[in-house]
């Protein structure tokens, strides 16, 4: 007795026909993607990095302000840099960035307002959470690395 064929074999091979030549395609269209927005957002560090320089010189000066947010550029730059070659996003980098953009905003504060207040405490808890996170973190990836990733 002879097997009935039956329609969804068919099917099943129309599927993975479609998926043999769809899956490299999609693969490249996102690595694709990951390329272009990884150029978009290093030129636009870059620019916005030299915009800034540029505004230090022409105001004469650079306050602590300034270096933090051209800190901020850089760290930026180098989380492009690390995620074009290794194709890893480096947390720890933004948490960097995150407690420089703390620190610059309460300099602002304090340049301000010449006082200190709640909103200056809270800030430091904040920059305390992120430290810790950031301690966390690294103690994760030093314990527990992935399998095919650099240390971050």
């Amino acid at each position: 007795m002879e097997k009935s064929p039956n329609p969804l074999d068919g099917a099943s091979k129309l599927e993975n026909a479609i998926e043999k030549w769809s899956v490299p395609i999609g693969n490249l269209f996102v690595s694709l993607f990951h390329r272009i927005a990884l150029f978009g957002i290093g030129g636009a560090t870059v620019w916005s990095s030299a915009v800034a320089f540029l505004g230090m010189i022409n105001k004469g000066s650079a306050s602590i302000e300034d270096l933090l947010l051209l800190f901020i550029y850089l760290e930026i730059g180098a989380m492009v840099g690390i995620y074009f070659k290794t194709n890893h996003m480096p947390v720890r980098f933004l948490i960097y960035v995150a407690i420089t953009a703390v620190t610059r905003l309460i300099i602002d504060i304090v340049n301000t307002k010449h006082e200190g207040d709640m909103s200056i405490l809270f800030m430091g808890i904040t920059i305390l959470i992120l430290a810790i996170a950031n301690a966390v973190v690294r103690y994760a990836s030093f314990k527990y690395p992935s399998k095919n990733s650099l240390s971050d």
